[in-house]
């Protein structure tokens, strides 16, 4: 005679029980957790604004955030103006840092909606730096930045991440090695905007040239590299406009 636990019918109900109990769980801990999680999305993007301006805790080789206690001040002290460009119009917005780039870019796929492009204005050491953050396409997934320019559209400062990119490889991008190599580069090129391309063998290893509008590309990594470059190109090409009316 079968026993009951052997049955096909069993095993399903067991299953479902299983999946409805670990569902409920996990339900309830995200409900709990929500206000925590936004919180920490919140300091995540002040850091990641902050360190493209040069406010980190940088030791040696590795890049490091300011910490999550000291973030929060940091902003207040460095961050002078959050700013929305849209339409060719700019306004200020505190909680301009908040806006979801990844859903601006998708509704901007309908030509009748007017992408807003969030700019955070910052100031250290006497000198004004303009923070645009960007998105992309890496070889697996997801990737981002913020660009720190001054008012010539020159490189102060940048900062990247990713969602899935292969550890060693294209994840390198939020190295500091990589990131360091953009500070000084030129987006500008004879008065019209050119962009920086990640390039392979582009004869400047150490980066010394900065009109070139190139960096080193990164070994065994091309496909997070051309995201990096196309993210660039496309993103902070739209922020054109704003800087030209600031000469």
């Amino acid at each position: 005679m079968e026993k009951r636990t052997d049955s096909n019918s069993y095993t399903i109900i067991f299953a479902v029980a299983m999946v409805v109990v670990v569902g409920a769980i996990l339900a309830f801990l995200a409900a709990g957790l929500k206000d925590k999680i936004s919180e920490n999305k919140r300091l995540e993007k002040q850091q990641n604004i902050l360190y493209a301006m040069g406010v980190n805790e940088n030791e040696g080789t590795s890049a490091n955030f300011v910490s999550t206690d000291k973030v929060g001040e940091e902003w207040k002290n460095y961050i002078k103006k959050q700013i929305i460009i849209q339409n060719g119009e700019t306004s200020e917005d505190e909680n301009a840092y908040l806006i979801d780039i990844k859903k601006e870019k998708a509704l901007a796929k309908d030509p009748s909606y007017s992408r807003r492009l969030p700019l955070f204005i910052g100031e250290k050491d006497g000198k004004k730096f303009y923070v645009a953050p960007i998105r992309g396409k890496g070889l697996w997934d997801a990737i981002w930045g913020y660009v720190a320019m001054d008012e010539n559209m020159v490189v102060q400062g940048a900062y990247f991440d990713h969602k899935g990119e292969t550890p060693g490889l294209g994840a390198n991008i939020k190295e500091r090695f990589f990131m360091d190599d953009f500070i000084g580069e030129h987006l500008m090129a004879g008065g019209s905007f050119k962009g920086i391309t990640v390039k392979k063998g582009n004869g400047d290893p150490k980066n010394d040239e900065k009109t070139d509008n190139e960096v080193d590309a990164i070994a065994g990594a091309t496909i997070t590299g051309d995201g990096v470059t196309a993210m660039i190109k496309t993103d902070l090409v739209l922020y054109v406009p704003f800087f030209q009316n600031l000469k």
